[in-house]
């Protein structure tokens, strides 16, 4: 890396990208399951739960001045490695030096009482997991998930994170890069988001479904006793 005044040359985006390609090369080497982030075109999340994601980041003023720092970083495949685990993320992000920097989030598990109520204000709302995977659900339900102090994405208080960089910033390119990565990884697939904030997505269809067939066996007359075994209704409704 060359250096101009003690400080590092400047890179253009087209030298970012070579770069981090030749790194990728090198990393699938000795990694073939290595799993870089790679975002096609300028939309960085085209699915409801990425863009919710990526929306609800920029709403917080704690991180709209520095997460844009990560856009063209995880645009020019800057994130080399980008895997998602219960409660956390690791990955490989390349910066201005020859050697990628690891970094990790951290983000703490929805409280289990926020959990249980928006599990029962989802009433009836889910009819699948498709409908929920695609985020076809009632407007009012995008407004609970998205909600700042009920809903279900963190807060900046819930997310941590550490890189192995040199910047001292509270969020430095390579993190605000690896924020971008986690919602385009859920644009692919959202049931990483549930994984990530340590819940089960499947209760909330179940609950759904256990709510509406009570509903159902009650307007038909019969009484809401437990006809139907609840470890079957998974079977009756394919989940």
């Amino acid at each position: 890396m060359s250096y101009y005044d003690g400080y590092p040359r400047y890179e253009s985006a087209a030298e970012r990208k070579a770069k981090a390609n030749k790194s990728l090369e090198k990393l699938k080497k000795k990694n073939p399951d290595i799993e870089p982030v790679i975002i096609e075109g300028r939309t960085l999340a085209k699915n409801w739960w990425g863009k919710s994601w990526n929306k609800n980041l920029e709403s917080y003023a704690d991180y709209r001045n520095r997460i844009a720092r990560g856009k063209s970083y995880v645009q020019n495949k800057a994130v080399l490695d980008l895997k998602i685990f219960k409660g956390r993320a690791l990955a490989k992000v390349q910066g201005s030096r020859v050697k990628p920097y690891d970094v990790e989030i951290t983000i703490d598990a929805l409280d289990n009482k926020r959990w249980e109520q928006i599990i029962e204000l989802c009433n009836r709302r889910i009819d699948s997991l498709e409908q929920l995977i695609e985020g076809k659900f009632p407007k009012e339900l995008e407004i609970l998930f998205t909600d700042k102090k009920y809903g279900m994405f963190p807060s900046p208080q819930e997310i941590h994170f550490a890189c192995s960089c040199p910047d001292w910033a509270y969020m430095c390119k390579h993190v605000a890069a690896v924020l971008y990565g986690i919602g385009s990884r859920l644009d692919n697939n959202p049931m990483l988001f549930f994984e990530l904030r340590n819940i089960d997505g499947q209760e909330l269809i179940r609950k759904s479904m256990e709510q509406k067939l009570e509903s159902m066996l009650k307007n038909a007359g019969k009484k809401s006793k437990r006809e139907i075994d609840i470890k079957d209704i998974g079977d009756i409704f394919g989940l």
